[in-house]
Order: C-alpha cells, then sequence, then structure tokens
C-alpha cells in the first residue's frame, strides 16, 4: 500500500465522525511550526520574511501538545524553519507517536543523517525531505553548495535504517519538467516512499517571477503528472488531476492550521491577516468567507496542496472517486 494501513483507517473514521456530527469546518492536518529558525534562506521561502523580527522565538514542548490536543487533526505536519534545529523535537515526536498521530517532520536533511540515532522509527511517522530538482537546481534555490548530495545521502542512510522517507518537491517557473522526471525517477531507485509535488505560492518579499500563473501551473502539471510516468506520488491523484485544470475545488483554508510562536495564524498556512490565541478563536473569529479565489486577490493565483488536497479529500464523489483513490492507495 502506498500510505500505511492505520492511516488510511484512521482518516476514514475521522472524516465519518465529523460528518455524523454534522461539522463543516474541521482540521485533517495540524501545520506545527514549532520554530521559524533556520540553517537556510531558501529563494522562495516566505516564513524568514513574515517573521524576521521573530525569528529567534520558539514554542515550549507543552505549548506544541496543547496545540495537537486544541486541534485534534489526525495529521501532524512538524515543519519550520528547520525543526531540527527545535531542542525538544525528538520529545515531542515521541509523544505525538503516543498519542497515535500520524506525523510528518519536514527537513532540508543539513542535520538529518546525525539526528537519525534519535529519530523513532514507525510506520505513523514520515520523514520529508525538501528536494526542488537536481543538484545545480537544487544548490542553487537553496543557496548553497552541496546541499542536494547531502540530502540524497541523508535519505540513503534513512531508509537504511529502517525510517519511511518521502521527499517534497516545489514547482517554480523555472522549473524543468524532464528535470524533475529525472529527479523522481531517481528517488523512486533510490527506494524513497512516496513523493509530494505542489506549485509554489508566491509570498510578501520574495521574487514574483519565481511563481507561475494559475494557466501556467495547469501547463506544468500536465507535463510532469500527465506524461504516463508511474512515479509513487504521495500527493493523491484527485489533486494532481485538479492542478492540470481536469477539476474545479474551491479552497479549505481551515483544514490545515498552522500553529506558531506567534500563535494560531490567520487565515491559512500561506496568508497571514493576524494570530490569534487559541485554536477555537482562529476557527470562530476567521471570516472564511473572505478568503479564496475571486474573494481575495492574494488567492487569485493560489493552487496549494494545503488548501486544496483537502477540498478533494473531503468532496470525493460517486464510485469513479472512491475507485480512483483505493486503486491509487494500494499500488
Amino acid at each position: 500500500m502506498r500510505f500505511p494501513f492505520s492511516l488510511s483507517l484512521d482518516l476514514g473514521r475521522f472524516l465519518l465522525k465529523k460528518r455524523l456530527w454534522g461539522e463543516e469546518k474541521f482540521p485533517l492536518v495540524l501545520m506545527l511550526e514549532p520554530t521559524h529558525q533556520c540553517n537556510l534562506s531558501c529563494q522562495g521561502c516566505g516564513r524568514i520574511q513574515e517573521y524576521h523580527g521573530t525569528l529567534g522565538q520558539s514554542l515550549t514542548l507543552k505549548e506544541c501538545l496543547d496545540a495537537e490536543e486544541e486541534c485534534g487533526a489526525p495529521v501532524v505536519t512538524v515543519t519550520g524553519g528547520e525543526p531540527l534545529l527545535f531542542p525538544p523535537v525528538f520529545e515531542l515526536l515521541q509523544e505525538l507517536l503516543r498519542r497515535q498521530k500520524h506525523i510528518y517532520l519536514c527537513t532540508n536533511a543539513i542535520l538529518l543523517e546525525r539526528s537519525l540515532p534519535k529519530l523513532p522509527v514507525s510506520d505513523r511517522l514520515t520523514l520529508s525531505v525538501h528536494l526542488d530538482g537536481l543538484a545545480p537546481t537544487h544548490d542553487r534555490l537553496l543557496g548553497r553548495p552541496g546541499l542536494f548530495q547531502i540530502a540524497i545521502k541523508a535519505i540513503k542512510a534513512a531508509i537504511a535504517t529502517g525510517h519511511r522517507v518521502c521527499t517534497n518537491t516545489t514547482i517554480y517557473k523555472e522549473t524543468d519538467p524532464q528535470e524533475i522526471e529525472i529527479l523522481f525517477s531517481y528517488l523512486g531507485h533510490i527506494g524513497v516512499h512516496g513523493l509530494l509535488v505542489s506549485p509554489a505560492y508566491s509570498f510578501p518579499g520574495v521574487k514574483d517571477e519565481l511563481f507561475l500563473s494559475r494557466k501556467e501551473i495547469k501547463e506544468k502539471f500536465n507535463q510532469l503528472t500527465g506524461n504516463g510516468q508511474n512515479f509513487k506520488f504521495f500527493s493523491t491523484p484527485l489533486y494532481l488531476s485538479f492542478l492540470r485544470g481536469e477539476r474545479h475545488y474551491e479552497c479549505t483554508p481551515w483544514a490545515n492550521p498552522t500553529r506558531n510562536p506567534q500563535g494560531w495564524r490567520s487565515p491559512c498556512y500561506q496568508l497571514v491577516d493576524t494570530h490569534y490565541p487559541s485554536f477555537k478563536e482562529l476557527m470562530e473569529r476567521t471570516n472564511w468567507d473572505n478568503y479564496g479565489v475571486g474573494k481575495d486577490p492574494r488567492c487569485a493565483q493560489c493552487m496549494m496542496h494545503s488548501g486544496f488536497e483537502p477540498t478533494a479529500v473531503r468532496q470525493m464523489s460517486g464510485l469513479s472517486d472512491l475507485w480512483t483513490m483505493f486503486r491509487w492507495n494500494l499500488t
């Protein structure tokens, strides 16, 4: 199976429970940013621009665990910044596993290999390594030579020690689809368990020429995912179909709420208008109707997985969608 059976079971039960209770807005994934400190300054990163005045601040371990309890989502993505710079990260992961959460630890891999002895091995923990192309492209976008080789070495070591590993690739205007095909083929060859892929989002303060329009996203993803290549995507086939322009979805901004040292980020992982001190206030005080394509100009070109992949999962309809998802997970 593409994902552990426990993940499919837990997500299915969670969705069924929420629907039976008649809840319309609920989270699927907690985006937990315990720190925005990072050992890189990537070209496409908005966090170092948005939080430049508070990069030295971090959540406590208790605040991280309280956020999980407040939110209640079955999946927790531990991101940042670079989460391996967060001193209690190993305790955090152990406690989240004890609470039966499914975890994605997002990392640029600089500290990954030396951290492997401290990282638990579990089918509930996936190490998600940032790779934006082959060595010349990846190293240029991340701003330091040798980073691609460091990441590949760490990935191989993690797989060898029994860890579950995926990669996360951001697609920019300059991205060459053929280069990404070569990258994905190579990653499959070395045993990476799956591939996450998403178009970049244009953050304020980041060079705008990096980013794609919706029209360009559809063209690029038709080349990347509509070519018959049998890559092991973790991105769902329904979301990839949306990126190719074959489906229409509205954004579900509340499905991936973000907690960071400033509070609960509103309205979403990409946009920040304010921060709330509690998850309850985030959900109740954010005017969700103000956001989305055609409502807020900042949303006009967005097709990010954090907003639209939950919609694809929530709005599965008919036997065709169910069969597509079932067959995809079995391969």
